[in-house]
């Protein structure tokens, strides 16, 4: 039996060949003769090493979609690949309901006409797909990572990619939708048929790699203690209204996480650590100040931003936050807390005109899991110009 690395080469070479012209059937035919018993896992293993290789990523992406065609065949499986509750399973079985609700997306476009009696059919099943955001979240800041800590980083990679274009599809539709909602005309419904089967062509063939090329690889590398903190992290990111009950049920023992070694010197949090330095850096490079008042109203902590707004003082560090007022704002701020640790109030906003600036003053309550009120945090900020922002301006567009 040819051993995994003579796999992986011959495979490799017969994506190159692809890649420099040869014809499908005739790759297709060597992969046959070859490569019937190659696994998943290899095929996202070659696809680090053609990335590696020189090969660019847009390349690997473009030849995903025609090498899959070969290993169609070899990669399909009948039986699921994870009990249900199992984040997989979860992901398996919105991938089954996203396609339901695109083919059935197709078929009302392809009845549409102009007296506008599918408009509404349309319109439904483009609302199911709008909420499936969820489903591309999880696996993008969820199983993504995961899978980058294991090496494996050209799949996801590649997956992403197509989620960004589906979003791009999905965008089209949804304007579409709007369209033919407000008035419904020859081009509108072309349109819509076009963009329906374009983004449902699109869905089957993502879902398709997914189900038999990312998710096996997933089960392969990653250890069975990982997959309860992977269920954990996709319950606090929330589900899509038509996930399944039966596909969230609990799953194995969903034990407490794991917890983090930390390095010496180092502080601990839920989401990561950080050394003292770090702490005290990040909040002085916000662009807003940060003062803390303890549950016993004394002042215990103010940022020190690069341009301060109010005047503070460490000497006013550990006074009554009373102290730190003019004598005719005392009792606001006595409401405020009050109503902080009584619970009436989670918020407190004001907004004023301060030495020709327009600054958003904000009251907040801290409290710890248990609710217990531990203090009280004050964000101050100039939004003179933030207040002036038209239109977008995206990431890819700052200089």
């Amino acid at each position: 039996m040819k051993g995994t690395q003579d796999k992986k080469e011959t495979l490799k070479k017969l994506i190159k060949r692809l890649h420099e012209g040869a014809s499908v059937d005739e790759a297709r035919k060597q992969f046959k003769e070859t490569m019937a018993d190659i696994t998943p896992t290899e095929i996202a293993q070659i696809e680090e090493e053609l990335v590696r290789d020189g090969m660019p990523l847009d390349e690997v992406h473009r030849l995903c979609d025609v090498h899959l065609a070969l290993f169609r065949e070899s990669l399909e499986k009948e039986t699921p690949l994870a009990p249900s509750g199992h984040p997989i399973h979860i992901l398996m079985e919105e991938h089954k309901a996203i396609l339901k609700f695109a083919n059935e997306l197709v078929e009302s476009a392809r009845n549409l006409d102009e007296s506008s009696r599918m408009v509404e059919h349309v319109a439904s099943a483009a609302k199911h797909l709008r909420e499936s955001e969820s489903h591309y979240l999880r696996e993008e800041n969820v199983l993504f990572p995961y899978l980058e800590k294991h090496g494996i980083t050209q799949p996801p990679a590649i997956m992403w990619t197509e989620h960004d274009r589906i979003r791009t599809m999905e965008k089209d539709l949804f304007g579409l939708v709007d369209v033919i909602r407000d008035r419904i005309s020859q081009e509108s419904t072309t349109r819509i048929r076009e963009v329906a089967s374009s983004l449902t062509d699109m869905l089957s063939g993502h879902f398709y790699k997914e189900n038999n090329v990312l998710f096996p690889t997933s089960l392969k590398v990653m250890e069975e203690n990982e997959w309860p903190d992977i269920r954990r992290q996709f319950d606090k990111l929330g589900y899509c209204p038509f996930t399944p009950t039966s596909a969230t049920a609990t799953f194995g023992k969903m034990v407490a996480a794991r917890s983090v070694t930390v390095s010496e010197g180092m502080i601990s949090f839920e989401t990561g650590s950080l050394s003292k330095e770090e702490v005290e850096a990040i909040l002085d490079s916000l662009p807003i100040e940060v003062t803390f008042v303890d549950k016993d109203d004394r002042l215990r902590y103010f940022s020190q931003s690069k341009e301060m707004i109010f005047v503070r003082t460490k000497a006013s560090i550990g006074l009554q936050v009373q102290r730190c007022h003019p004598q005719k704002s005392i009792h606001i701020v006595n409401t405020i807390l009050e109503d902080f640790k009584s619970g009436r109030r989670n918020e407190a906003t004001f907004w004023i005109n301060f030495k020709g600036k327009l600054v958003y003053i904000r009251y907040y309550p801290v409290r710890n899991k248990k609710g217990e009120y531990l203090g009280c945090v004050e964000v101050t900020q100039d939004v003179t110009d933030i207040k002036k922002l038209e239109g977008e301006r995206r990431l890819m567009d700052t200089t």
